[in-house]
């Protein structure tokens, strides 16, 4: 290491967040933090007039106490104001559901997000 540089503070950098870790941020707190993330696809969308990504998430929803706060997540995904900066949820839905009762009750849920770029 150079000598100039030795007495130097460094500068503690912070990632920046994107808008894949906001909109699972987002989820996993309408899930009420019961729900554990199994897989997050991105994809850019773009139509003529509006750009953005569509978001699929699968969360795990495992044990009585966490299928209660997936079926509340499911309930609320729909019409959920969510404030994603730079961003508009034009659309969110549930696209698949699969509910598990043995060894212990279980459900993972499948919800897909249409985001648009805010101009």
């Amino acid at each position: 290491m150079r000598a100039e540089f030795m007495g130097k503070k460094r500068r503690n950098y912070r990632s920046r967040r994107t808008t894949g870790d906001r909109v699972r941020e987002a989820l996993l707190m309408l899930g009420e933090a019961q729900g554990c993330l199994l897989n997050h696809g991105e994809t850019p969308w773009a139509s003529i007039t509006f750009a953005g990504s569509r978001h699929e998430l699968m969360l795990d929803f495992a044990g009585p106490e966490a299928v209660a706060a997936g079926e509340r997540f499911i309930a609320a995904l729909p019409d959920h104001e969510f404030a994603i900066p730079g961003q508009l949820v034009a659309d969110a839905t549930i696209s698949s559901v699969n509910h598990m009762m043995h060894p212990a009750p279980r459900m993972i849920v499948t919800a897909t997000l249409l985001l648009l770029e805010d101009a």
